[in-house]
């Protein structure tokens, strides 16, 4: 069966736009078993890659994925009028958009997206060590907090999911 099948032409495109910065979802699913594996004895990359697909289904993240590659693709062609081009450049930390479409994501499943999302944010691991290499001349300054945001989420669902489990058992 096509993995498409099932798919908007959003997500799709989403998708594909992700692959074309270089992350997949094996990336991302790398960043969720990061979080998640001491909770979870003998979690496997396919549970992670699992909870990765159903965040990108959620249209809110569709957007903020197309939305942020975009930005990141126009500071990378100097297309942006200053001083956003030179704050988008150069990721200057005090900017903060790029993480408010992060939590837009993130919000999707619940607080604790907030606390998966910075302590990955700080830690960097994986793909996301790659994407804040400034050496590479790519702009990764939206990509890198979404893709960060996206295993948050990934992550909290499976929390989630988990403690639903659990709470059915008692």
């Amino acid at each position: 069966m096509d993995s498409n099948t099932n798919r908007t032409k959003l997500e799709i495109k989403a998708r594909e736009w992700m692959s074309e910065r270089g992350v997949t979802i094996r990336d991302i699913a790398e960043l969720v078993h990061y979080l998640q594996s001491k909770y979870h004895d003998d979690l496997s990359m396919d549970v992670c890659e699992f909870n990765v697909d159903q965040v990108f289904s959620k249209r809110e993240v569709q957007n903020a994925i197309l939305t942020g590659i975009q930005l990141d693709r126009l500071a990378e062609r100097n297309e942006l009028d200053k001083p956003l081009q030179k704050t988008i450049e150069g990721d200057e930390s005090l900017y903060g958009i790029d993480e408010v479409i992060a939590f837009s994501i993130v919000n999707v499943y619940g607080s604790i997206g907030f606390t998966n999302y910075g302590f990955i944010d700080k830690q960097k691991p994986g793909i996301l060590a790659y994407l804040n290499d400034k050496s590479t001349g790519e702009c990764h300054t939206f990509l890198d907090d979404i893709v960060g945001a996206i295993a948050a989420a990934a992550s909290s669902r499976l929390a989630h999911a988990t403690a639903d489990d659990e709470l059915l058992d008692e």
